[in-house]
């Protein structure tokens, strides 16, 4: 059992030769991992890949079949994982409250792990006060009083940031946080995990997505899986390559940065005459 918040020394995260094997079937294959404090990952990879996969594990949702994964210095298998989950950052822009809350209210159930409001329960005036900052940290400050049912799918998934900031993680984990959005949202979102990220200099994140547009330009490491096979594995600039990309997604694609922000066009065949 956790009798206290995991210890800020070593890796946020670590995950070692670990397999999943779902009846039969192998979602990931010695895959190793670590993160550590002030870093942040990417996940790319196709569909089916095993990029979910991978990220419940290293969100405390699921165990390994074989190997070892410790999250804030926590061996799944040997805590409590609800609990260990309490100390992460879970942003799912599929989360849906089951009542029409408010902005606030939706940032504040981010303390008690919950989709709505547990009667009785009040916040501290310091806790109110850390969810009005981070309400307009998001860029969300004018939405505050706004119900849910009214919000556009942007300004859900950034009042979702919030609500997983709220109880101070030392990790968040983003799951694809770009879906759905049309352009001027999704460069709102990454804009928004951009700053985030500069006022939180120790936090680490780790971002599941496609594309490779989606990605903020704070990104400093990347994961490529291939079939639950890890591809590549490192220093962002040494992973996004236009060889390891088109490896990844078996397509022959040509990578390009441009102002810290990736792009992704397919490479023109030449063929002999």
């Amino acid at each position: 059992m956790i009798v206290s918040h995991p210890s800020g020394n070593g890796p946020v995260l670590r995950a070692q030769e670990v397999d999943v094997v779902r009846d039969g079937n192998h979602l990931l294959r010695q895959i190793s991992l670590t993160v550590r404090r002030g870093e942040h990952w990417a996940l790319l990879g196709a569909n089916g890949a095993g990029k979910s996969t991978l990220l419940n594990l290293l969100g405390a949702v699921t165990h390994p079949t074989r190997g070892v994964v410790e999250v804030l210095g926590r061996r799944l298998g040997r805590v409590d994982m609800r609990e260990l989950r309490s100390y992460l950052g879970h942003v799912d822009p599929r989360h849906a409250p089951d009542s029409p809350l408010q902005v606030r209210e939706v940032v504040l159930t981010g303390l008690t792990n919950t989709i709505a409001l547990v009667p009785r329960w009040e916040p501290t005036e310091e806790e109110s006060r850390r969810a009005d900052h981070l309400i307009e940290l998001l860029g969300m400050g004018s939405r505050g009083e706004a119900r849910w049912p009214t919000l556009s799918q942007g300004e859900r998934g950034r009042a979702l940031i919030a609500r997983a900031l709220m109880p101070s993680p030392r990790l968040l984990l983003f799951d694809e946080p770009a879906t759905g959005l049309d352009l001027a949202a999704r460069e709102q979102l990454l804009g928004s995990i951009d700053a985030l990220r500069h006022e939180h200099p120790s936090l680490a994140t780790v971002l599941v997505t496609h594309h490779l547009e989606e990605l903020p330009a704070s990104t400093t490491h990347a994961m490529l899986l291939r079939k639950g096979h890890c591809l590549a594995s490192g220093p962002v600039d040494d992973v996004l390559t236009t060889d390891l990309i088109s490896a990844c997604f078996d397509h022959p694609v040509r990578i390009t940065r441009g102002e810290g922000r990736w792009s992704a066009k397919a490479a023109t065949l030449v063929t002999a005459s």
